[in-house]
């Protein structure tokens, strides 16, 4: 072939291209099953708007759906195949009506495929799910008590040190090390020891947020991530070094897998049952128990267990120390229930307190759980007032919407844990069907107990022996500005930072 046929070829062959795209983009816009739905035109015509605000703009296309909603409605068309619904009230049919399988599409996200979180099917993810719930079980979580109390109290000790030096600690990093520590010990019963660096390791957290906000690219183009693990070390940590402790703490997750798999623990996992010991002897079949896919479950369990409690910890602390009065009204109710600061009662005692009660769903609330959207696909059609959802579509709300409507949530961003406490007519809690930070149905949470022991024992035991000083630390460091499936805050900020005092309090 002649250069005027190769290039008349390849003309033909981009034209040809062309051509089909935009018949492509024609359908999409005027033909698609979902054409009918509200929606800007540019959304519905490719994924590279969506691309644009989570990717270049960085986390911001949850504030574009907001927008989209104000001008179209409570039901939009985002994309070229998906729906969002901002309507707290359908929120429990969406999640808890039936059976509902995830998006492939999206739970590239997660970059683990083999995890209970990023499987797609409804029954998969039942018998993976089925494996796990009863180490997430409360009576198990109540069992967990003792090792969450060492390392609060571990956390307290780093805290009295800190009140005698005047150091500025990193409330965020503080305690995203102390869930750190206490999920890895008990997934592996060998916990990372993060709460004996001198940082708390602070590179961990900052790690973790970058993987989190990474997590948009890999949805679109997931091949990217086996193409970095493909890559020497060396190299890696030359471009990247969060990147490269990212892989070093995958490694050491398969580290410890592998280890449980071929029986080879230490004296201490011998006499310790974790999750991993009980995974690899249960009954799942022998496909549910490679290193990939355990692999793939300790990364989730222990990535996501560390990082969202630690922020709804953080910003409790940074919403109590703004609002001393509140924290005088929790302290008073913390001590007649705490009266010797030496002995931390039970979860189940701590849970029945209502002030305390309140401040954790106000800060769990103001933690915006989950910030990117939740698709759920439906095997039957869905309603939606007068529309009709076909079978088979990806539908999402998202809980940080919910959270800041300011029709359910008056002055939505204000810390009040008073609006928790507020009764029905009937008696009930009226804002109980719209606190969702763990999600609805069968794919609710699974570290839920978990997450109300460490809660309800943290903010107790801290409360009871510490105040603490805001250092250069305001609104911005707190306040949601980017989506990066969790809530990071303004670019600039250097995180939740304080100075320690130690209470001069008397036993009761």
């Amino acid at each position: 072939m002649g250069d005027f046929e190769y290039q008349r070829a390849v003309v033909l062959g981009l034209g040809a291209w062309v051509v089909l795209w935009v018949i492509e983009g024609i359908r999409r816009v005027y033909f698609h099953p979902l054409s009918k739905f509200p929606g800007p035109k540019f959304a519905a015509l490719t994924l590279w708007n969506e691309f644009y605000w989570d990717v270049v703009k960085r986390g911001q296309f949850i504030w574009k759906i907001d927008e989209m909603h104000r001008r179209y409605g409570p039901i939009v068309r985002i994309n070229p195949h998906e729906l969002h619904i901002n309507d707290p009230d359908f929120f429990d049919e969406l999640y808890a009506g039936g059976k509902r399988d995830k998006y492939q599409w999206w739970v590239n996200v997660a970059g683990a495929p083999g995890s209970g979180f990023a499987t797609v099917g409804h029954d998969l993810h039942r018998l993976r799910r089925g494996a796990l719930s009863p180490f997430f079980s409360k009576r198990s979580v109540t069992q967990l008590e003792p090792v969450i109390k060492q390392k609060i109290e571990k956390l307290s000790k780093r805290f009295e040190t800190a009140s005698k030096t005047g150091e500025v600690i990193r409330l965020d990093a503080a305690f995203m090390a102390l869930t750190m520590d206490v999920i890895c010990d008990y997934s592996f019963a060998n916990d990372r020891k993060y709460l004996d660096e001198d940082d708390f390791k602070l590179e961990w957290k900052e790690t973790i947020m970058g993987a989190f906000s990474a997590g948009a690219l890999t949805r679109q183009f997931p091949w990217l991530e086996e193409l970095l693990k493909s890559l020497p070390r060396p190299f890696v940590k030359a471009v990247n070094k969060n990147v490269h402790f990212f892989f070093q703490w995958r490694d050491g997750v398969e580290a410890q897998v592998v280890e449980i798999l071929e029986h080879r623990e230490t004296k201490t996992t011998l006499s310790t049952r974790t999750i991993f010991h009980t995974l690899r002897d249960g009954d799942l079949p022998p496909q549910e128990k490679t290193l990939e896919r355990l692999c793939d479950e300790g990364e989730i369990l222990t990535g996501a267990g560390s990082e969202t409690t630690a922020s709804a910890l953080s910003k409790i602390w940074f919403y109590l120390c703004e609002n001393p009065d509140k924290l005088r009204k929790l302290r008073e109710e913390v001590v007649r229930a705490m009266p010797d600061p030496d002995v931390l009662p039970p979860w189940s005692t701590l849970e029945q307190l209502p002030y305390i009660s309140a401040v954790i769903s106000e800060g769990l609330r103001l933690a915006y759980s989950a910030t990117t959207r939740l698709p759920r696909i439906a095997h039957e059609d869905l309603r939606y007032k007068d529309w009709t959802i076909p079978a088979g579509t990806p539908v999402s709300e998202t809980i940080t919407l919910i959270f800041l409507n300011p029709t359910v949530f008056p002055n939505p961003e204000s810390f009040e844990p008073e609006r928790w406490l507020a009764r029905a007519a009937d008696g009930t809690q009226r804002l109980h069907k719209y606190f969702v930070p763990f999600g609805r149905g069968s794919r609710q949470c699974l570290g839920m107990n978990l997450a109300y022991a460490e809660l309800y024992l943290t903010v107790t035991m801290i409360v009871r022996r510490f105040d603490f000083e805001l250092f250069e630390t305001s609104i911005k460091d707190v306040r949601i500005v980017h989506d990066f499936f969790v809530a990071a805050p303004d670019r600039s900020s250097k995180g939740i930072r304080a100075r320690v005092k130690e209470l001069a309090v008397e036993k009761d």
